[in-house]
């Protein structure tokens, strides 16, 4: 990381907001609200109800660094190595920090309709769309990432298109200083019965306590239909905070993945609003945690309109002194009969010394419906383990593939043949490295 890459001292985001108006960049009354709003809030708290199960003080007392330039020496495509989905075909756009590297991304030809780029090149249109459907939203790290957000995804899909390839977003933090903070802003708009699958995928080449900050809005069009895969797999001391919005239209089909395998801390929060009728959307999640890492799930989804069908599915696996978060919220508005709602989460504990703490919840004002919510926190089966022992197999590897089974439960959703089969893979060999069990 060059040093004028990031803020080298301990910065308040007021005074770290001084290099942003510097360098003139766009959309800058978004930005100035956004820093008047964190000003007035400041961090979440465990006093604060949707934060009190996730301590965020040890990111706190990190430095403030954003990095608000691109670093001097980007690493090669050898020094990322075999990163995660590198085999799939996809159009491929890689962030440096936050920054778009060009030499690293490859696109081809995509149909004339469609829009592949980073977001920083296409600002000049968005001044009403950036921040539309995230603005309601208080969370304090929203408004960080509307005062400091660098660059990110613009994809955009017209009636009646379809992505010539899934799209393969990687976000690589080079971890050179304790505090650095990356902010990423993503902007997906899939219009009238387009199709398309999406690839999010984040890694760290160092090992400093760096934090990355996403927003992502995504507004699916009347009848379309997107997949969108988030593979999160940081280092142990990185934290992680993302956000995604999601506004959807008439029929819509809306499958969002989340598998959080890295980072010290790492908070998902999902905003889904159903605000037309025939919408389905599916929210699918693993996490797999160790050592003292926290994975942290937070959604809402909204249904605001009849005739919608909502499935969240989010499985943990906790070792060590590991802790798992979900808090699931589903509101039902006046009106949107015929929904369908369910939500599950499934925690299992390798340690007596891991937690899982979850919070399914049902708010509804509607009185036609078919809404269930349910969770499970349990260890590993021994009826199951002395079944497969006595089918040939030792313990270690009964007890991983029990457990391979449990992730494969959210794997097996993803409709991407070659991601679904990497991941499966992925968790395999990662159970196979990190649980040696006695």
């Amino acid at each position: 990381m060059s040093q004028a890459a990031a803020t080298d001292f301990a910065a308040t985001p007021a005074e770290a907001f001084a290099a942003i108006e510097q360098n003139g960049v766009a959309l800058m009354p978004l930005r100035k609200a956004g820093l008047a709003r964190f000003s007035e809030s400041g961090y979440p708290s465990l006093r604060d109800e949707d934060w009190r199960f996730t301590n965020i003080e040890p990111l706190t007392d990190l430095p403030f660094r954003p990095v608000i330039d691109p670093i001097d020496q980007a690493p090669s495509m050898e020094k990322l190595g075999d990163v995660a989905f590198g085999r799939t075909e996809a159009d491929r756009l890689v962030f440096i920090d936050g920054h778009f590297n060009a030499d690293l991304s490859q696109t081809g030809d995509q149909p004339s309709g469609v829009t592949v780029t980073h977001l920083a090149s296409g600002l000049a249109g968005l001044e009403r769309k950036v921040g539309s459907l995230s603005g309601g939203d208080d969370n304090p790290f929203v408004a960080l990432n509307d005062a400091f957000f660098t660059d990110g995804a613009l994809i955009q899909i017209g009636d009646g298109q379809c992505l010539a390839k899934p799209v393969h977003l990687l976000f690589v933090t080079t971890a050179g200083k304790d505090g650095e903070a990356v902010h990423i802003r993503n902007w997906i708009n899939a219009g009238a019965n387009a199709h398309g699958t999406i690839i999010e995928s984040h890694l760290s080449l160092g090992q400093a306590a760096t934090v990355t900050n996403v927003v992502t809005e995504s507004r699916i069009g009347d009848g379309a239909n997107l997949e969108h895969v988030k593979f999160q797999d940081q280092s142990a001391k990185a934290f992680h905070l993302a956000s995604l919005h999601s506004e959807l239209g008439r029929d819509a089909r809306y499958a969002f993945h989340s598998i959080a395998l890295g980072a010290r801390l790492s908070r998902n929060n999902l905003r889904m609003r159903l605000a037309r009728p025939g919408i389905e959307c599916v929210l699918n999640g693993l996490y797999m945690m160790r050592g003292q890492q926290l994975a942290d799930h937070h959604m809402i989804v909204e249904h605001a309109a009849p005739h919608c069908d909502s499935h969240e599915y989010f499985n943990g696996v906790l070792d060590d002194q590991s802790r798992g978060v979900f808090h699931g919220r589903i509101l039902v508005q006046p009106g949107a009969q015929k929904t369908d709602a369910k939500q599950t989460n499934k925690n299992l504990l390798l340690s007596d010394d891991a937690t899982a703490n979850t919070k399914p919840q049902l708010e509804i004002y509607a009185d036609d419906v078919k809404c269930t919510h349910g969770a499970t926190i349990g260890e590993m089966d021994d009826d199951a383990i002395f079944y497969l022992r006595t089918r040939g197999l030792d313990t270690l590897t009964a007890r991983r593939m029990l457990m391979h089974g449990f992730a494969g439960e959210i794997i097996e959703r993803i409709r991407l043949d070659t991601v679904r089969e990497e991941l499966n893979a992925l968790v395999w060999d990662r159970l196979e490295a990190e649980h040696q069990l006695d």
